[in-house]
């Protein structure tokens, strides 16, 4: 399919708006990648709905897949390289039929070899056009982890005294003579990690094992145990893809490198961390797919998305995202700056370490060590012409100076700090010796944000609220901002996990953030004025009518998004 005739789809169906269609476009003949990837990695379009637009646009029909109903008798029929390869996975055979699903059903290569397979089975070719996560879905079928991780150890050689030689072989920089299987158990591991959308990867040395954890939706799950005499060929490993010392054991090491799976570039952060019974290692997993997202998909809505959206059309100002770590902030940032990306602006950042990176961003990672610092980085970057500078963090009060400095110089400044609400913004610049004078100038928006889980939209279930939870939420409800309330159903019901197929049993499918957003006003300029007292810049935002994190999850929990429970445990009454 030519990519003009589906962007003009897109842009018809008002999926997608110009600017970004003139990016995807761009994208692609630079990258050499067909549109529908681009648009699949960076989740411009819901997936089925995408899906079913293609189907239109080609005249072949769409279907829903089911990997949990996959056989092994079914997935032997199409070979895991051609489902690789092509796109291309086995539905369903009859005696007479051999219907397959593709996500291209218009290559013409892969027609073909679907075609010879249908001839060797001695039956009919159907095809359906199926979406991409089902695919995904699919194609794990074929690379089962413990399966894999089982085959490679069948080909160690177990002794103790093999293994001890090894070590010293590689404390010294040799190399492994039978490495192969070691390759296989960490390319395994990669993959599951990468298939199971985990953010980081944890290979731990208990006193008798070697335990392998990933962290999913943001908690910790034993994923593989292994014989404790593979730690040291583990470590290596990663170590050489990594290009770490690898007899260097005493001291931390920090490194990354980028590899291919599924067919999606995947970074991989490393960190190794000795302890007595040999090096951990954690590996952050970034994931363009999952990491680069829009505002809407990270659960910015309403009127807290249009004002974080008028922040960044403004000619110069600052936003500054706060919460805690892990809180997703660094995320938020990213999807800024993808709207902000365009040929005629100049993006400059400032980032430790540098997570994903992004075509047309000029990034750059600090290196304290060598004095390479978010101050000494943000004085360099002024000289290099910026429209948009982007801060990993505001720590000290020198990097909040030359910030205000920079947005009052006629530059949009992203940013993240440190503070328990948006409210708290102003009183911890002040804190950093920042003038008070110079704030209402500079500052455009606050936000602040704490990640939930996001319940499986397939399994989860409804029930009444009990007294007291009720009690907590007529009370919010009645403050509540009246265009938020609109969209909660009523009557009032909560939701809980449950888990399904879909969910792995786990009842959650990644996690969502809850938001806060307070803007600068010529009301809350006069308070900072006048002395920038909380109290008072408290009462300024509930003049705004500004939907707390606490009424911001109440409303995601009452529409079936997140928990109540998980909403009162990470939110506060007051604003």
């Amino acid at each position: 399919m030519e990519s003009k005739t589906i962007i003009h789809a897109l842009k018809e169906k008002d999926l997608i708006t110009t600017e970004v269609s003139k990016q995807i476009l761009k994208d692609a003949e630079f990258s050499l990648k067909p549109v529908e990837d681009i648009i699949f990695e960076r989740r411009l379009v819901d997936d089925v709905v995408f899906a079913q637009l293609r189907s239109s646009l080609l005249k072949i029909p769409y279907k829903k897949v089911d990997s949990g109903s996959f056989t092994d008798e079914l997935m032997t029929l199409i070979p895991e390289e051609t489902v690789f390869n092509y796109k291309a996975v086995p539905i369903s055979k009859t005696e007479d039929m051999l219907v397959v699903g593709m996500l291209y059903p218009d290559d013409e290569k892969a027609q073909e070899a679907l075609r010879f397979i249908a001839k060797q089975l001695k039956v009919n070719l159907g095809v359906y056009l199926i979406s991409h996560d089902d695919y995904i879905a699919v194609l794990r079928k074929y690379s089962p982890f413990q399966s894999e991780i089982q085959s490679a150890l069948r080909f160690m050689k177990p002794t103790s005294k093999s293994i001890q030689q090894k070590v010293v072989k590689l404390e010294e920089g040799g190399y492994m003579t039978d490495e192969a299987p070691i390759i296989k158990i960490v390319a395994s591991t990669l993959r599951e990690a990468v298939s199971q959308r985990a953010s980081d990867i944890h290979i731990e040395p208990q006193r008798e094992r070697l335990r392998i954890r990933f962290r999913l939706d943001g908690d910790l799950h034993e994923m593989s145990s292994l014989p404790i005499e593979l730690i040291q060929p583990i470590v290596s490993r990663i170590k050489v893809m990594s290009e770490l010392q690898i007899d260097e054991t005493r001291r931390p090491q920090d490194g990354r490198f980028r590899t291919i799976i599924q067919g999606r570039d995947i970074d991989f952060r490393v960190a190794t961390f000795p302890t007595p019974a040999g090096e951990k290692i954690a590996l952050r997993v970034l994931d363009p797919t999952i990491g680069l997202r829009s505002l809407e998909d990270l659960g910015l809505a309403g009127r807290n998305v249009e004002m974080v959206k008028e922040g960044i059309r403004r000619p110069f100002g600052m936003i500054l995202i706060t919460g805690p770590t892990g809180s997703g902030k660094t995320t938020t940032l990213y999807a800024l700056l993808q709207l902000l990306n365009k040929e005629d602006v100049n993006i400059l950042s400032l980032e430790d370490p540098v997570e994903y990176f992004m075509e047309g961003i000029n990034q750059s990672q600090v290196r304290p060590d060598i004095g390479y610092d978010f101050a000494s980085g943000l004085r360099q970057i002024l000289r290099q012409d910026p429209d948009v500078i982007m801060v990993g963090e505001i720590r000290d009060n020198e990097t909040a100076g030359l910030a205000v400095h920079s947005a009052l110089t006629g530059h949009i400044v992203l940013s993240t700090l440190h503070t328990n609400n948006s409210v708290g913004v102003i009183p911890r610049l002040v804190d950093m010796k920042v003038d008070a004078f110079l704030l209402p100038p500079a500052l455009s928006i606050m936000a602040s944000q704490r990640l939930v889980s996001h319940l499986c939209p397939d399994c989860k279930k409804a029930s009444e609220p009990m007294p007291e939870i009720s009690s907590i939420i007529k009370k919010d409800l009645e403050k509540m901002d009246p265009e938020l309330k609109k969209t909660i159903p009523t009557p009032y019901q909560i939701y809980h996990a449950v888990g399904c197929a879909k969910c792995h049993n786990k009842g959650y499918v990644g996690r969502i953030a809850l938001f806060e957003v307070f803007q600068m006003t010529p009301e809350l300029g006069e308070i900072i004025s006048d002395g920038a007292n909380f109290g008072k810049i408290l009462q300024e935002s509930k003049r705004q009518g500004m939907v707390t994190l606490r009424e911001d999850g109440i409303a995601k929990a009452l529409n079936g998004v997140v928990t109540i429970e998980e909403v009162l445990r990470e939110t506060s009454e007051e604003a």
